[in-house]
């Protein structure tokens, strides 16, 4: 479809109060959309469905599906046009002054409760509201798809559930056929024109956790585990810690137990995961709804081609279809609701924690967002 048809088809979806949800795989020109024909609210029951999913930080509350039986699928691989940004009313500085206050007390609080030995890293959060002019979700969109070429860019809506935008850079699982793959992303500083950072104990330590925790929660649903080198990773104006875990699904295992033993991970909750689960519901001022949850594509079908060669030749015609899943973190994300842009942000903490350094964290992360509004 050419790109000002799909754009139109989607304009067209919002304008009707129809659920849909528009994105770009990371490093790929491919734009897909799914529309969803009625405006029902459904929920997966075990993720054996196929479609598109989005689900919430908490995983005792219901994942919503878009099912593809009930949907119209579209694509594009043309580069969009990017239109002016729109105008953003800034926060106030003493709102900004009073969230720093609020979030260096919610970390030193956090620091404490790991002195005091209740788990050894939380992840804690704060959400910032910022005043649009325009509120158009498909030209911010675009500007997401514009800036950020190498993150999972997407604009999901359901009229009984919300407006939502993000540009990630955290998958939290692949699954094609058996085969299978987990990104461990954790540690976080300012990109500056190198990848060749220095990373502090605190960072490596993070980045521990959270490899650890999957790694060990992944024993009893795969075979054939492997755990790549850890290395540092560009995303928008941040640098992180990347280390890829991949292995095969067992054959009894199902995608449900994966994502029940590994979400949310300790790289946007905490470790151990109840416990601090339990401190950031107590804690934090504010519910994170479907932010640090996760979405993507769940068994989709996709077509492999037989690797070309001489020996080959015979078998090219038969192509091999596949089951995929690729599920990505809500990070960089936000919610908009009438003229606002409501921003998410956070970061892991741990016993080298330091409240101000953890607030200007929050501040570089805001900027994914912030720039392209």
């Amino acid at each position: 479809m050419i790109q000002d048809d799909f754009f139109k088809r989607i304009d067209i979806q919002y304008n009707h109060n129809l659920p849909f949800v528009v994105y770009r795989k990371p490093n790929e020109i491919k734009v897909s959309g799914m529309l969803q024909s009625t405006d029902d609210l459904i929920f997966t029951k075990d993720f054996t469905e196929k479609g598109f999913v989005f689900s919430p930080f908490d995983d005792a509350e219901k994942t919503v599906l878009m099912p593809i039986e009930a949907s119209e699928v579209i694509t594009t691989t043309e580069q969009p046009v990017i239109p002016d940004g729109a105008k953003v009313q800034s926060i106030q500085d003493n709102t900004l002054a009073d969230s720093k206050s609020i979030h260096i007390k919610l970390v030193n609080k956090g620091v404490e409760a790991i002195n005091k030995g209740v788990f050894k890293k939380v992840v804690l959060s704060r959400k910032e509201t910022v005043e649009l002019e325009e509120n158009n979700p498909i030209s911010i969109f675009k500007r997401l798809l514009n800036k950020y070429a190498s993150a999972f860019v997407y604009c999901w809506y359901h009229p009984k559930v919300g407006l939502w935008l993000g540009a990630t850079p955290e998958t939290l699982v692949k699954i094609e056929g058996t085969r299978f793959s987990i990104m461990a992303l954790a540690g976080t500083q300012d990109y500056k024109g190198s990848l060749n950072v220095v990373w502090q104990d605190k960072e490596k330590q993070e980045q521990k956790f959270v490899t650890d925790f999957i790694v060990d929660s992944l024993q009893d649903t795969v075979e054939h585990l492997q755990i790549s080198k850890t290395e540092t990773v560009k995303a928008g104006n941040l640098l992180h810690l990347k280390t890829m875990i991949s292995a095969r699904l067992k054959p009894n295992s199902a995608l449900k137990d994966v994502i029940t033993n590994i979400h949310p991970t300790p790289a946007v909750c905490g470790l151990p995961k109840q416990e601090a689960k339990v401190f950031i519901v107590k804690n934090e001022d504010y519910k994170r709804e479907f932010y640090t949850g996760f979405l993507g594509e769940l068994n989709l079908d996709i077509v492999k081609a037989p690797r070309s060669g001489k020996r080959n030749i015979e078998n090219r015609a038969y192509a091999i279809t596949k089951k995929s899943t690729q599920l990505y973190v809500n990070l960089r994300c936000m919610q908009i609701q009438d003229n606002k842009a409501i921003i998410y942000i956070g970061g892991g903490v741990t016993i080298n924690s330091h409240a101000d350094s953890e607030w200007e964290e929050t501040v570089s992360k805001s900027q994914v967002i912030k720039s392209i509004l």
